[in-house]
């Protein structure tokens, strides 16, 4: 991770929820700086910190906003979207069988062909190797098992688990509100 003084192209801005949190950690929740100037005008978040970069207009000058919040609380309560993504975010990237990192995929705990369905309680993340090598057998079959048991998680765990990847590049004004849990400086 690197901590950025002057932000890559885009001027982007961090968003959080009217609590001070990011709407999402994974990805981040940034809004490119022509919607941020837009939500400013439409009265829709308060400016928390700025860039030293200007935007003018023959009338109009403002710093452009490096984190905004919200007015108005958005619940974050809804349960996350069976995808690809959440699921291997809900399996912190990683095989369920070897922890392999690299050529996932998923695999279905009691294969489709004994009737095993496509839904969070029989996916998991594998490795290509380890779902050639369970192929269509069950994991007492092949003698490989899941290390949790697959299940749906809620939005507050997949938040948590996108807190452990952050971007490569994160701007220093963002990072008192992106890591609760470090330590502060004295």
């Amino acid at each position: 991770m690197q901590v950025l003084r002057h932000p890559p192209s885009g001027w982007p801005c961090l968003v959080l929820n009217a609590d001070f949190r990011p709407l999402s950690y994974y990805p981040l929740s940034l809004w490119p700086w022509q919607e941020v100037i837009k939500a400013v005008f439409l009265d829709r978040v308060d400016v928390v910190s700025t860039y030293d970069q200007v935007i003018h207009s023959p009338s109009f000058e403002m710093k452009l906003p490096s984190v905004v919040s919200l007015k108005h609380y958005v619940a974050q309560d809804r349960p996350p979207a069976f995808t690809r993504f959440n699921l291997f975010l809900r399996d912190s990237f990683t095989c369920q069988y070897c922890t392999a990192g690299e050529e996932l995929t998923f695999d279905h705990v009691i294969p489709r062909s004994r009737g095993g369905r496509t839904t969070w309680e029989n996916i998991v993340t594998a490795c290509a190797r380890c779902n050639l090598t369970k192929g269509g057998r069950t994991p007492h079959e092949a003698h490989m098992h899941p290390r949790m048991k697959p299940r749906r998680p809620t939005a507050y765990e997949l938040q948590e688990r996108g807190r452990r990847f952050p971007p490569h590049h994160l701007h220093e004004s963002w990072l008192d509100y992106l890591y609760w849990d470090i330590e502060l400086e004295a």
